[in-house]
């Protein structure tokens, strides 16, 4: 009997990996699916996601070829690989969907979102979070006596970043984009 009484993965912290190597992993992959423009095809792909309960973190859509109607849609989700796999094969099987793509396999990518906060702010409060804007590279998109709205650009860990930096300086409100996303060097 062991005098240490370790729960199996109780941290993630320990020297030691405690984990089930035979559990699955949760893995964050983001979808490029190529899609026709046309009514409904947004509401068929969130219908697969939460008709088998699959989560979606980010989603963007935009039109991106007006002459062949076609839209992009940019999905962050999370799960098994084995449910990866699946989400993939079942999105290429909607009829309107003409391409998908997993960025994260299939090599580098770049990722930005733009978001929006609102913070207010007196004294020295509100030079402290023009500092912290200008640390991030955030810029002033609106400013009143009691607050600003701050613009920026970037991966979704800095925004999250700057978010959290906010907060005690008195962020009031948050409107994120979602990623958008495509492959690097690829033709």
């Amino acid at each position: 009997m062991s005098a240490l009484h370790i729960k199996k993965g109780s941290t993630s912290h320990s020297a030691y990996n405690l984990r089930d190597p035979n559990g699955e992993i949760i893995e964050k992959h983001t979808l490029a699916v190529l899609v026709e423009n046309e009514p409904g095809v947004l509401a068929r792909v969130i219908g697969l996601f939460s008709g088998r309960g699959y989560n979606i973190e980010s989603l963007t859509v935009a039109e991106v070829d007006q002459e062949g109607h076609r839209s992009r849609i940019t999905i962050v989700t999370t799960g098994t690989p084995n449910v990866i796999v699946q989400i993939k094969a079942q999105l290429g099987r909607i009829i309107p969907v003409h391409d998908v793509h997993d960025l994260t396999v299939e090599g580098a990518s770049v990722e930005r979102e733009l978001a929006l906060f609102k913070v207010k702010g007196s004294g020295e409060k509100r030079i402290e979070a023009v500092r912290l804007a200008e640390i991030f590279r955030a810029n002033v998109v609106d400013s009143t006596l009691e607050s600003f709205v701050f613009e920026m650009t970037g991966t979704s860990e800095k925004i999250d970043a700057f978010a959290e930096l906010m907060r005690p300086l008195g962020l009031i409100e948050t409107a994120r984009t979602g990623v958008a996303a495509l492959g690097r060097g690829k033709i």
